[in-house]
Parts: structure tokens; C-alpha cells; sequence
């Protein structure tokens, strides 16, 4: 049955048409963004997983800033230690000298309050943003890790506890003159101080280690975020082409039956 009134393939042609338009959009969508879902409409599971996920890499990225001043502010601490072994070890060898006969005492004396006063000077100045881990053994605590439980975000905690290296170190050189220093006094601060460097050290190893990882957990879900919502240029140019042949198909079909009620004047031809 013909209808000028309906014209049932033109309403199929056209129907398919803005199908094929449709999805003409979304692909150029896709090309102009380089998204395959850019919005919560797009495909909701995906997009609810990836904004979780760049939530963590955000939180990862303040993370790692914050683990990168620890490591600065442990580094400082673990040179300050060095230093004053090496310090230290000068002071040792004026003991030795001042057993020696014919020393000149009063000479050894100011050289060892001299290093004495450079100890004290290192300890003081051994800071990072106004905090001082070698004055003092006050600890401090540095996030290094996130975690989630049961929904829930976490915090794992490290703690560094702080050494008061001007009295550890300084307690060697306090006596006077240089022949009472204690041989034994100067080997205990050394051996001290380098206990407070090794734990610095170790420290300050475990942070950058911690740091190193937490950039490949930010690398592994920045891929993951891509997989779920970035666009596969290569396919979505091969469909954007398909379409595009579609779309020209799609008009002249809709042209074509646009043109069938034509055909019924010819019955009213005489």
C-alpha cells in the first residue's frame, strides 16, 4: 500500500540517519577530545572508577612532594652527623697529642675548644624549614604511604627520632684542660654520632626508596585512569571514517524515499 500522507521507508531512513549522526558526534567527540568517556553520562562505572583513581594519584603526587622534603630535611640531619665525626675525630687525635711529652697543653686546648665551639655551631645550623633534628630528640613523624580499607582512606605513618648530637658529642670536649679529656669519652661520642648518621642514613634510604615506589604506583594508575576513560585514536578514526560513509549513504537513502511518493502521481496520469 502507498501513502502520501506516510511515507514508511523515509521515516526508517531517517531514523537511521540520526543513528548514524549520533554516533558520528560521539566519535568526533572521542577525535576532538581524545576521550572515550569525559563525563559521568558517558559511561558512569568507568568514569565513578577513574575519578577515584586520579583522587589517588593527586593524593600520591602531595605524598611524594611531602616524602621529597623529608628525605631533604633526614639528609641534612645524616650530614650534620657525618661533619661532626669527622670533628670528633679531630678532637681524638688532640687527646693523643696531649699525652705526648713536651706537649704544648694550652696550644691543644684552644684547638679543642675551637672544634668544640664548631660542633655547636653545626648542631644549631643543621636545619630544614626551622626544624632541627640534631639539637633535640623530639621525633618526628612523616606520612609515606596511603592505603584503603573497607572504603576507608589511611595514612601509613614513619617516625625519625631527633638527637641531641651538642650534648652527645659535646659532652668529649667539656673538660679542661686537654689532659683530662678521656680517650674513652671521645670514642663513645664518636661512636654515637655515627650510630646517629647510620640511623639518619637509613632513614633517609628507606624515604627515597618509599618515594621511588610511590612514583611507579602513580605511573601504574595513571595507565589504569587511560584504560577506562582515554579514546583508542587508531579505532576511533576508523570509525569516525566508517561513519562518515554511512552518514553519505544514510542521506541518499533518505533522498530516495523521500522521492516514492512521487511515483503515485503516475497512476493519476491520463
Amino acid at each position: 500500500m502507498s501513502s502520501i500522507l506516510t511515507n514508511q521507508s523515509a521515516l526508517i531512513a531517517l531514523q537511521t540517519l540520526k543513528g548514524i549522526n549520533m554516533g558520528l558526534a560521539k566519535v568526533q567527540d572521542e577525535v576532538s577530545t581524545g576521550m572515550k568517556v569525559a563525563t559521568a553520562k558517558d559511561n558512569a562505572s568507568s568514569w565513578a572508577i577513574a575519578a577515584t583513581m586520579r583522587s589517588d594519584v593527586n593524593s600520591y603526587q602531595k605524598l611524594s612532594d611531602s616524602m621529597t622534603s623529608a628525605s631533604a630535611l633526614v639528609g641534612v640531619a645524616r650530614a650534620a652527623a657525618e661533619q661532626i665525626v669527622g670533628v670528633l675525630q679531630q678532637v681524638q687525635e688532640k687527646v693523643v697529642q696531649s699525652k705526648e711529652p713536651g706537649a704544648d697543653l694550652v696550644k691543644l686546648q684552644n684547638d679543642v675548644n675551637a672544634l668544640k665551639a664548631n660542633i655547636l655551631s653545626i648542631t644549631a645550623s643543621s636545619q630544614y624549614n626551622g626544624i632541627n633534628l640534631v639539637d633535640n630528640v623530639l621525633v618526628r613523624t612523616f606520612a609515606v604511604s596511603i592505603t584503603r580499607v573497607a572504603g576507608a582512606v589511611n595514612l601509613q605513618n614513619f617516625a625519625v627520632t631527633g638527637v641531641n648530637l651538642a650534648t652527645a658529642a659535646g659532652a668529649a670536649v667539656t673538660l679542661a684542660p686537654a689532659t683530662e679529656l678521656d680517650l674513652d669519652a671521645v670514642e663513645t661520642s664518636i661512636a654515637a654520632t655515627v650510630a646517629a648518621a647510620a640511623t639518619f642514613g637509613a632513614a633517609q634510604m628507606r624515604i627515597e626508596a618509599q618515594n621511588d615506589f610511590l612514583g611507579k604506583q602513580m605511573d601504574a594508575l595513571k595507565l589504569g585512569v587511560s584504560a577506562y576513560v582515554d579514546a583508542d585514536m587508531e579505532e576511533a578514526s576508523a570509525r569516525l571514517q566508517a561513519l562518515q560513509v554511512q552518514q553519505q549513504l544514510g542521506i541518499q537513502a533518505l533522498s530516495i524515499a523521500n522521492q516514492a511518493p512521487q511515483s503515485v502521481l503516475s497512476l493519476f496520469r491520463q
